[in-house]
Order: C-alpha cells, then structure tokens, then sequence
C-alpha cells in the first residue's frame, strides 16, 4: 500500500476526486474504451450532458442515492439484491428504480446473467453541471446530492480501513494522495482534464480485457480524485 501525505512542497499537486472543467463528475467514472492524452477526458465530459433541475430533484432522494451508491460500488444488482442490503421492500426498490431509469441515472446491465426473472440494473455515470448549483431550481438538490458523495466517501475508506487485514496483497495497489498547490484557474482545469483521461484510459483498457475473457482475476477498485480550489486566504499572495 502507499500512502503519501500532503507534500512539504508548496507547488506540488493535489490529488483525490476528479472534478471535470465544467462541472463535478458524481456518478462513476463510465468504464469507456481505451483511449490515450487528455482529449479523452475533455471529449468524455463533453458525452456527459449536464442534468435537467427535474432528473436532479428526483435523484436527491436519500433512497434513491442509497440504491445509486449500491449499484456504483458492486457494478450491478437486482431489486431483491438492493432491498435486502438497505433493508427495503422489493417494491420500494423496484419502484425507485425504475424512476431512476426514467431519468437516465440506471439501466438494464447488459453482462449479467441471463433466464432468471428479475432485472440487473448498473448505474450510468452523470455531470453535476456548476450551473445546477446556481440554478435556483436545483441549487437544493445539487447540495443534497454533493453532500451525499462526501458522506459515501467518508464511509467507503473507512469500510476499507476497517478491513484491511483481509485485502492482503491488494493493498499494494492501494494509493492514498494528498497534496496542494498554488494554480491558476486554468492549470487546474487542465489538471483536472489529464486525471480524468487517466482513470478513463486504464479503467477502460481492463474492462477490454476482461470482455476479452483473459483469465485474470479482478475485483472491484474504488478511486477518488479531487481537484478543487481551498477557501480563500486573505493573506495569500496572488501571483506565484
């Protein structure tokens, strides 16, 4: 596992949740083809139409993000499957599920088994436009939904934390990065940009390998990364 701790060099970079250049990136990271440079992020982004006020509202449901989260971390599931992890009905799940599919924030996963009775569902990565938060008519919603991410990710490391002794050599490729740095608005908006064609590029390039049936064992990896400016300081110099 490696830890690094925020650097001692104050023009080092930050890392932890990737945050696009015109918006927040809250749903996962969609696991898209190989693809290499920053061009793939920006273009990715721009695939990710921001949401309508009315998709926002209905997502910031505490059940409905529960149900979001589940499915983001185990990559899909059932309505059964749902309910009995939150302790729901299977018609509370299946209900809310299917609202989230009339606003595009689930769908039918097209790789899971097939002859039984019930739908898989997988989540759909989405934008969280800045223009949601200053839209009056969502500006509510938006916070809500924010706020439950900080929370689930507060929760997810602490889960890993808690479990450590039994990931064993997976902790290895464990990596936990913070630093900061004076940029200018531009420079992190490009850092930003680069981070996300990152994740894109290597999350992509494994999941061409595991449709291609290459007999590696896998299993579910979280990553965060944040890119985002601290509170301002009275006393900070503007300029570097």
């Amino acid at each position: 596992m490696t830890a690094r701790k925020p650097s001692s060099d104050p023009d080092a970079s930050r890392g932890d949740t990737v945050v696009g250049p015109d918006g927040t990136v809250v749903g996962p990271v969609p696991e898209a083809g190989p693809a290499a440079g920053a061009d793939a992020g920006r273009d990715a982004a721009a695939e990710r139409a921001p949401l309508a006020p009315e998709a926002l509202k209905a997502f910031a449901h505490p059940l409905r993000i529960a149900m979001y989260q589940y499915l983001s971390a185990h990559g899909s599931g059932t309505a059964s499957q749902i309910a009995r992890y939150l302790g729901e009905s299977t018609g509370q799940t299946s209900y809310h599920l299917r609202q989230l599919e009339r606003h595009g924030f689930v769908e039918d996963d097209p790789t899971a088994p097939t002859g039984g009775r019930e739908r898989w569902w997988r989540s759909v990565g989405f934008t969280l436009d800045r223009r949601n938060l200053e839209d009056p008519a969502s500006r509510l919603a938006a916070g809500v939904a924010l706020q439950a991410v900080v929370r689930e990710r507060a929760e997810a490391l602490q889960t890993w934390f808690d479990s450590i002794d039994d990931a064993g050599d997976w902790n290895e490729g464990a990596l936990h990065l913070s630093s900061s740095s004076w940029l200018s608005q531009p420079e992190a908006e490009e850092l930003a940009t680069e981070l996300a064609a990152v994740v894109e590029r290597h999350t992509g390039a494994a999941k061409a390998r595991r449709e291609a049936d290459d007999g590696v064992v896998r299993r579910r990896v979280r990553l965060y990364v944040d890119v985002f400016p601290l509170p301002a300081d009275d006393d900070a110099p503007t300029t570097a």
